[in-house]
């Protein structure tokens, strides 16, 4: 071949977006033009089935190909190591891996000046104009021989990595999900040579297939092929080349350019900055740091061009963490679903001394960049996840809705389970069975759990009396009151609302709850490590630490003086490992003898909480084999600085517990019977018997002069609306009536109050009632949204200053 092939590589290589490979390949027609040379990937024209099909976003593409560049890091380790990656001595998970083949090594990367000498092996680099961005990724992982492209880079759905256990792939297509976000003709330059420096460089384009107008008639779809010349990939002998990457030149490894990639709005800023948050938050915990590169020609005016990624994870975890409020984890075992854990950060209401509006935003930035509030992971990669809908709808915590992010890790649960939870393109959750089941369990976990007392001190700041409840009460009866029974307007409410009002606390109901005394606390002194670990309660034999019944669960105990977070932590966490040492049943004869042994996840399904100021609860609930008067005996071992503390204790099972009696049902639905919301007034100042817009703030409700409402919504219920007595819509009001009066002022708020109210009430319930779902352009958006930002614009001063007579004298000729 007479073309100069490292001069065409150097070119392509250079080209900043695929408006430049264009040039190249019409100015290299001898080349590129010929359409014998280009061969369809995988040699299937039906390709673009597999290609096309794969991740819904940019981002989620793009971590495909990160993650691959981790595979192969791993892979040239296994294989320095001497080590057979499908061999029994292999690494038997990707944590193993990392363990083994990285040793005291990855133990230091949580320095930043260890972890950037690491994050050099897979950069990530932006070329090409900033709104035509392109990318090249670099990794010095095993990388391979031009003659082995065709079975690696080049192929599709040949399972190379099935039976490696150690990596993430197994498909051997997520590769090429990118390729579809890649410009209009989806050019993608892939190059790479072997680790050991063996072959010459060798590389190729793909591109999507230009259809002739002969084909065009024939053909329903196109395809993706690559460059091959002569029968074998372009290649070229090399040392090293100079590709631009931080701190290194290329010797071997791979890299890859992606031209003109569809990089979503916010992304196409400084990519060290935006583009790193985003695979920060799918990459929750990599295996391996990773740098995100930008040019100065791109930025000049920006001085950090190069950053360093780790996963979301740590960047939650790291103690002088100015966002997080709290966290805690839940690790969950069961025969059906196997190991799970799952991990909850509260974010604060107010950061850095910004309101809770600006704290807000600047959260949903930083962490919520994808709108991922519930995510589930594999090997530290996000393969599916729930908007904060779940957060307001499942767990009815609405005032953590932008305050809240879930971790599922899905690792270590059971195969069988795992694979029926994720769609194979790795990027959102398919509709099956498996997946409601982990829905519910969810909800089930967390419902239960320390989430639910710090959404309770956070509604419980924003919960005082009304001062004006005596009104406010009248207000609705009488409103219920006049309704027909018959009339369409009450359907719609009743439809919608339990039109019947609770009954009010009387005074001394309410001063006897002001006065009960609350018991001293001592505040909690935890350490780095525990000094010790106890049962709680007795554990023996004749008395087990819990009597268990067959359809319910029971709690277990330990102190302990360890920090909260000693699970969670990124540096030096611990565990408290729980097993099985002996059970027994009773036989046939009635006599008792030891059964046959069996895991502990056999008999019970297992619950484990993160230490809460010097506690550690576990919860355990019976599987289907066990039987009524079997004994467990547990072994409990918590980690220390070098010791392990251990606690040993039995537990009984014993017969099902009887349904309560309806009587006791009926007055806890009565309890929960809020008929029409509460109407809660709020002022800017602290007002005894109100609540303050910074009360409000500590709940994580935004209130400001620009606010005339905010509706708290609780799943599907509508239980409270706060309204703003200190919106410029009110003020306005009352400043354009002259020498106004203390009755004026009166009437005036009582005329903003039921107008706010009511026109609140029926917008929900009508949007209820039609069930509609709300979008702000691509944005999915709820109707807690939906309904303050109708209140924000000038639909609440229209509703004060034009009543009935105004409109109709409006409309007169």
């Amino acid at each position: 071949m007479k073309e100069n092939v490292k001069d065409i590589f150097i070119q392509l290589f250079k080209a900043p977006t695929e408006e430049g490979v264009d040039e190249i390949l019409q100015n290299n027609a001898t080349l590129f033009a010929p359409q014998e040379r280009w061969h369809p990937l995988d040699g299937n024209e039906s390709n673009f089935g597999v290609i096309e099909n794969q991740q819904s976003s940019p981002i989620a593409a793009l971590i495909e190909k990160i993650t691959n560049s981790i595979d192969a890091i791993l892979m040239r380790k296994c294989y320095e190591a001497g080590i057979d990656p499908k061999s029994p001595k292999a690494p038997k998970s990707m944590e193993d891996a990392v363990a083994r083949l990285f040793q005291s090594e990855s133990e230091t990367w949580y320095l930043s000046p260890n972890r950037q000498r690491q994050a050099e092996d897979i950069q990530i680099l932006a070329d090409g104009p900033r709104m035509n961005t392109s990318l090249v990724i670099y990794d010095n992982g095993e990388g391979q021989h031009p003659e082995d492209f065709e079975t690696t880079f080049l192929s599709l759905l040949k399972g190379n990595k099935n039976e490696i256990p150690f990596v993430q792939g197994k498909y051997n297509m997520g590769g090429t999900g990118a390729i579809v976000f890649c410009g209009k003709k989806r050019y993608q330059l892939i190059a790479s040579k072997k680790y050991d420096g063996t072959g010459h460089f060798g590389f190729t384009l793909i591109r999507k297939h230009p259809l002739s107008e002969a084909e065009m008639l024939t053909k329903k779809n196109t395809w993706y092929e690559y460059l091959k010349v002569d029968r074998e990939i372009l290649n070229f002998p090399i040392e090293t080349l100079n590709l631009g990457l931080k701190d290194r030149l290329f010797k071997t490894g791979t890299v890859i350019k992606l031209y003109s990639y569809d990089l979503p709005g916010g992304a196409r800023s400084v990519i060290s900055r935006d583009l790193n948050q985003s695979i920060n938050e799918f990459l929750f915990e990599p295996a391996l740091p990773i740098y995100t590169i930008d040019k100065p020609e791109r930025y000049p005016l920006d001085k950090n061009l190069a950053r360093e990624l780790f996963g979301l994870k740590r960047r939650l975890e790291q103690d002088d963490s100015k966002y997080i409020e709290d966290s805690f984890s839940e690790d969950y075992e069961s025969t059906e679903i196997g190991k799970t854990k799952v991990t909850c950060y509260i974010f604060k209401n107010k950061v850095e001394g910004k309101t809770v509006k600006e704290s807000r935003e600047t959260i949903e930035r930083e962490f919520f960049k994808n709108n991922m509030s519930v995510m589930f992971s594999v090997n530290g990669q996000v393969h599916g996840h729930y908007t904060s809908e779940f957060i307001t709808r499942s767990l009815k915590m609405p005032l953590l809705k932008s305050h809240l992010l879930i971790h599922v890790d899905c690792t270590h649960m059971r195969m069988n389970f795992r694979n029926e939870l994720f769609m194979a393109s790795r990027d959102r959750l398919k509709g099956a069975d498996e997946t409601r089941i982990l829905r519910e369990l969810l909800i089930e976990l967390l419902v239960k759990s320390k989430l639910q007392e710090i959404y309770k001190r956070r509604k419980d700041s924003i919960s005082l009396e009304s001062g004006d409840t005596k009104d406010t009460a009248e207000l609705l009866r009488g409103f219920t009151k006049s309704m027909p029974l018959n009339s369409d307007l009450f359907k719609l409410l009743s439809n919608t609302f339990k039109l019947d009002l609770p009954k009010e606390k009387t005074k001394g109901e309410i001063e006897k709850k002001k006065d009960e005394p609350k018991e001293k606390e001592e505040s909690f002194k935890p350490n780095r490590f525990p000094s010790f670990f106890k049962l709680r309660s007795q554990g023996t034999e004749n008395k087990p630490a819990a009597k268990i019944p067959l359809n319910g669960a029971r709690s277990v105990r330990f102190l302990t003086d360890v920090e909260n977070q000693y699970f969670d932590r990124t540096e030096d966490p611990g565990d408290l490992r729980i097993s099985l040492v002996s059970f027994k049943r009773n036989d046939i004869t009635g006599g008792t003898g030891p059964g046959e042994p069996k895991q502990l996840s056999d008999l019970l399904n297992l619950r484990k909480a993160s230490p809460n100021d010097g506690t550690i609860k576990i919860v355990l609930n019976p599987t289907k084999e066990a039987k009524v008067d079997d004994l467990i005996q547990i072994r409990a071992e918590l980690d220390g600085q070098g010791v392990e503390y251990e606690e040993c204790f039995w537990v009984r099972i014993v017969d099902e517990e009887k349904p309560k009696e309806n009587t006791q049902k009926e007055e806890e639905n009565k309890q929960e019977n809020f008929g029409l919301p509460q109407p809660k007034l709020v002022y800017q100042g602290k007002k005894e018997g109100f609540v303050s817009w910074e009360e409000c703030a500590s709940g994580g409700i935004e209130m400001d002069f620009n606010t005339t409402m905010h509706p708290y919504v609780a799943g599907e219920q509508l239980e409270a609306i706060y309204i703003n007595m200190d919106s410029h819509v009110l003020k306005s009001h009352k400043g354009r009536i002259k020498s106004i009066t203390e009755e004026q002022i009166k009437l005036a708020d009582k005329k903003y109050i039921s107008s706010v109210y009511f026109h609140t009430l029926f917008l929900f319930a009508t949007a209820k009632s039609k069930n509609y779902s709300m979008k702000q352009g691509e944005n999915e958006k709820d109707i807690t949204d939906f309904l303050k930002d109708i209140f924000s614009c000038s639909y609440s001063e229209f509703l004060l200053n034009f009543g009935t007579e105004q409109l109709m004298e409006s409309l007169e000729l």
